[in-house]
């Protein structure tokens, strides 16, 4: 019991210490707005995919093995997409919210709570296996996001077709797509290993990766729309906190899951909302404050609801 408790509070406690320093340093004025602009761009666009292209690179884990983890992770996606779809159309009225909804539900902050959670947890290992699901699923989540926020949009030129090249355009210059297709690629082609100034380069900016998006995802947080959430944000906070981690448990089990496996996929689905779901909802004209809300308050309380879950998993022997 004392184990599992303490391997929860290790895997957790490290990622909510970088968010509340954060936090801290935004209510001192130390980080402006500009900064965690800034900073959000730096790691999207080149620590993360440092990050995962040396991670997979290096790695000695075998990617064919990870098919049933990736099989589960989909269809736990669809399972949360679905039925956050079917709610979202009994018992909200507003397009505006319902996508924005759907989105706070299936959608999880996978490339910064989830990764340096499972890194936590598992080391290089578990952080190579839950890249390469990152990479897959992401794809599903943007798909996803598109099909359910474009409910909302009035204009003309909005179309499935350009809904699609849309879509197209979004996974094939999303970075941290990019970054994993060339690792694969490199791994397949008979090349050299990556080493000298290339590899060092690579290793320091993959090392800035998660310890910067934490604290600039804490920094980002809006106390006042955590502690004073609508019934929709804590509708789909539910979702996400609750919910999600349920869902992802029982599919897991479904599928024979255990040990690593089991642990990237009940941490990439118990992670909090993503941020890029507030981003997108606003761009595509949804209820951008119902968004933030949502991301708020499951960035702070999902954290505890992840070491909750993780500490039964450990105790069970499952995680």
């Amino acid at each position: 019991m004392i184990d599992a408790i303490v391997f929860a509070i290790t895997i957790v406690l490290p990622n909510l210490f970088l968010m509340g320093l954060g936090f801290f340093m935004q209510k001192r004025g130390e980080i402006s707005q500009t900064f965690i602009d800034q900073g959000s761009y730096f790691v999207f666009n080149y620590c993360l995919p440092a990050l995962l292209f040396f991670s997979v690179v290096d790695s000695e884990v075998d990617y064919s093995k990870q098919i049933v983890l990736i099989i589960a992770g989909i269809i736990v996606t669809f399972i949360l997409f679905i039925g956050s779809e079917i709610y979202a159309k009994r018992f909200i009225r507003a397009p505006t919210d319902q996508g924005v909804f759907v989105q706070g539900v299936f959608r999880s902050n996978m490339a910064i709570i989830g990764l340096a959670t499972v890194a936590n947890a598992y080391g290089n290992i578990g952080l190579s296996i839950g890249a390469v699901y990152m990479g897959i699923v992401t794809i599903l989540f943007n798909i996803l996001a598109v099909i359910t926020l474009s409910r909302v949009s009035k204009s003309i030129d909005d179309t499935w077709t350009t809904r699609t090249i849309m879509i197209v355009k979004k996974l094939f210059t999303n970075p941290l797509i990019l970054a994993l297709l060339a690792a694969f690629i490199y791994k397949a082609l008979p090349l050299p290993p990556v080493t000298g100034v290339i590899h060092t380069t690579g290793d320091l900016l993959a090392a800035v990766a998660l310890p910067l998006a934490l604290i600039c995802a804490g920094a980002s947080i809006d106390l006042k729309s955590m502690l004073h959430p609508s019934g929709l944000s804590m509708q789909a906070s539910i979702g996400r906190i609750i919910i999600a981690p349920i869902i992802a448990i029982l599919v897991g089990l479904a599928f024979g899951l255990s040990g690593v496996h089991m642990g990237v996929l009940f941490l990439m689905v118990a992670s909090p909302t993503a941020a890029a779901s507030y981003v997108m909802a606003k761009a595509m004209g949804g209820n951008d404050i119902l968004a933030a809300n949502i991301l708020a308050f499951t960035t702070v309380v999902g954290m505890f609801g992840m070491a909750i879950g993780a500490a039964v998993l450990r105790l069970l022997g499952l995680m």
